[in-house]
């Protein structure tokens, strides 16, 4: 699995550095905002897909005598100098827009731009189709993520692409326009990845909904009397999960560990979001 994030952070990459030259060109040449604003959030992503390939290969290290959890949370600090620096990018993003639409910095229509943009367009489109594939085999919220942000950046440029065709009808103030609303893009975006990333590393306590899943399979267990002490921890994207059940005390040891060997093994099979289960035993 780690060969194909690789994989797919490389492309990303790759296609992003082709994307943010053509784009920069394009926008100094024209002065479009929306172009500009365009390039900048391909810089972001060179970022994010950097961080991601160093995040990930230090999450997939195994848990060692100094990090017994293992390496996972490495994702979530990554990800929150993502989101910083994606915040950084929209403030001066916005700024610079908002001063095309109080001073009429305005820009002529250029065929460029409509290359440009068509270009970006097909590429992310087939980044999309590729991640997207990916994370489908393996299940991968880290790649899912980066292909929603592909087919993102589609409509992205999508907006930058109609600003182009506008200005042909000298509608050229729709362009600081498509700039604010680039800038805002990223800015709800960054915050988005803070807020995830802080949430982790804070060790926010697994979903009620997965919760629930492991209290559905315990429920289905009648001789396991009572359930008390459920405590979550994030590993990376899963969790681990602890908890104290009650069983029958005329049990002998090996009856009443064997119940909680097989429901440890149950929820980690059927729940996909749990990393480890740990089951402490007492006798009622």
């Amino acid at each position: 699995m780690y060969t194909s994030i690789k994989k797919s952070s490389v492309l990303g990459i790759v296609g992003n550095i082709f994307l943010l030259i053509i784009k920069t060109f394009a926008g100094i040449m024209t002065k479009s905002q929306a172009m500009i604003g365009d390039a900048a959030n391909s810089a972001g992503d060179i970022f994010s897909s950097a961080m991601t390939l160093i995040g990930n290969k230090i999450a997939s290290k195994p848990e060692d005598e100094s990090h017994n959890l293992g390496h996972g949370k490495a994702e979530y600090i990554f990800s929150m100098l993502i989101s910083i620096s994606m915040l950084a990018v929209s403030a001066k993003l916005l700024a610079d827009s908002i001063e095309t639409l109080i001073f009429r910095s305005e820009y002529k229509f250029s065929w460029l731009l409509v290359i440009v943009s068509s270009i970006t367009i097909i590429v992310k489109f087939f980044l999309y189709i590729y991640t997207h594939s990916v994370s489908k085999k393996y299940n991968n919220l880290l790649i899912d993520a980066n292909a929603k942000d592909h087919i993102n950046d589609c409509c992205v440029t999508a907006f930058t692409l109609l600003s182009s065709l506008l200005s042909l009808k000298n509608i050229t103030w729709f362009d600081g326009v498509v700039g604010v609303g680039i800038a805002i893009w990223i800015c709800i975006t960054g915050i988005k990845i803070f807020k995830k990333s802080y949430d982790v590393l804070m060790d926010m306590a697994i979903s009620e909904s997965d919760k629930q899943k492991v209290l559905d399979i315990i429920n289905n267990h009648s001789e396991i009397k009572k359930i008390q002490h459920f405590n979550s921890i994030p590993v990376g994207y899963k969790y681990q999960i602890s908890f104290t059940i009650y069983v029958d005390g005329n049990l002998s040891t090996f009856e009443s560990h064997k119940i909680a060997d097989d429901l440890e093994k149950e929820i980690n099979k059927k729940i996909e979001e749990v990393y480890l289960t740990v089951i402490h035993v007492n006798p009622i």
